[in-house]
């Protein structure tokens, strides 16, 4: 997921750099991040939680390609893949936190 948002945000125009460019890859990598501290934790309910934000992240980072796309930084067949991926993220992230529980 990280490699590719970096792939997808390469072509964006320069003035996005600090903006759409950097929000996209920052969401895309705190996931893992988020997922990688959640298993370092020494509780399920501290798992659960990092879950969580992982999930908060995945969602931020749907709102943020669509608006690439909106503005016609992302085509659709690109965006398409990436969505579908990042809902795929999303339902494994479901069932991860409803095993924290």
């Amino acid at each position: 997921m990280i490699l590719d948002a970096y792939v997808v945000t390469r072509p964006f125009p320069r003035e996005e750099m600090y903006g759409l460019t950097s929000q996209i890859r920052r969401s895309a990598g705190s996931i893992g991040a988020n997922i990688a501290e959640g298993c370092g934790r020494g509780s399920d309910a501290d798992f659960g939680r990092f879950l969580q934000m992982a999930m908060g992240s995945a969602s931020e980072l749907e709102n943020h390609l669509l608006v690439a796309h909106d503005l016609g930084y992302l085509m659709s067949e690109k965006f398409k893949e990436f969505e579908f991926e990042v809902i795929g993220i999303k339902r494994m992230l479901v069932g991860l936190i409803k095993r924290t529980r």
